[in-house]
């Protein structure tokens, strides 16, 4: 019995080893970041109409300046109890990509958003709107 269990043993390594050997069997691909926004009751269009206007601009700037390779909004379909009901999605060329220090990040933002007080304002005000959730990041890998 001990022969047998060995000899499989022995068999079934022999058929993995060649597929590690070959490597792992994906690449790291790009990086997301998920943020999960709870609009106010009776103010979803409210919301929308701020993404669609400043946000976008927002994020066409950071994409045009190389910061993000893209962004997507996604509206979640009967969310439940406190799960938010808009995700917003920025997908970054890899993690060094989000490595930028925080005076060009102030910079930049002060550049294409106007002054740190104004915006922080306007972020405030927000909040009478929606609820920010937290954020999920990860790393999309590409399957060989």
């Amino acid at each position: 019995m001990r022969v047998l269990f060995a000899s499989l043993a022995v068999s079934a390594a022999m058929l993995v080893t060649p597929a590690l050997a070959a490597g792992p069997s994906f690449e790291n691909g790009p990086v997301w970041d998920f943020a999960q926004v709870k609009s106010k009751d009776g103010h979803f269009d409210e919301y929308m109409k701020w993404l669609s206007t400043s946000w976008k601009a927002q994020q066409e700037a950071l994409k045009k300046a190389g910061y993000i390779t893209d962004y997507k909004v996604f509206v979640v379909a009967d969310p439940r109890g406190e799960d938010p009901d808009i995700v917003l999605a920025t997908e970054y060329k890899n993690m060094a990509a989000m490595d930028v220090s925080v005076a060009e990040s102030y910079a930049f933002a002060e550049k294409s958003m106007g002054p740190l007080e104004k915006t922080s304002k306007e972020q405030a005000d927000r909040d009478a709107i929606r609820t920010l959730m937290g954020d999920v990041l990860t790393r999309e890998v590409i399957l060989k």
